[in-house]
């Protein structure tokens, strides 16, 4: 019974360690990209935003407020400031003219992917240290995290 309760306690602080790690690792990730993105001249917001249209595809504002967690008003906001900069536009859906879609421009592509190339460097440079079992471990820890925190 006491190794138990003991196994529990040691299984507590193994997870606090690995949520303070995880907020840690966040805040730095947070902090780096937003030194990577002060040489463009977009707002994090607006990065996010391009980053969910490059992964995901056109898709209308209601669907990047709800991705990001924005009110409608604050996306439509974002997206005149991008369409301003010639990352985005605004199209009509051609099975639905109702429907307007925001589609990502070449400017807006050619931007993420420098950006996403920057921060994958620094990933890389901060990995140097880890083996290639290592970085493998980590890949596949990582992948089974987020699978199951989206299947909650």
């Amino acid at each position: 019974m006491k190794d138990e309760k003991q196994l529990k306690q040691h299984d507590i602080d193994v997870i606090s360690r690995i949520e303070k790690d995880l907020r840690y690792i966040a805040a730095i990730i947070k902090q780096k990209g937003r030194e990577l993105l002060s040489s463009y001249t977009i707002t994090p917001p607006q990065f996010v935003a391009l980053q969910w249209l490059f992964e995901e595809g056109d898709m209308t504002i209601g669907e990047l407020s709800n991705k990001m967690y924005l009110a409608f008003s604050t996306t439509t906001d974002l997206i005149d400031r991008m369409e301003k900069n010639e990352l985005v536009m605004r199209v009509k859906d051609p099975h639905d003219r109702r429907v307007v879609r925001i589609h990502l421009l070449t400017k807006g592509k050619e931007m993420i992917d420098e950006v996403i190339k920057k921060r994958q460097k620094y990933l890389h440079d901060v990995l140097l240290d880890f083996s290639p079992e290592e970085v493998s471990i980590l890949k596949d820890s990582l992948i089974k995290l987020h699978h199951e925190m989206k299947t909650e």
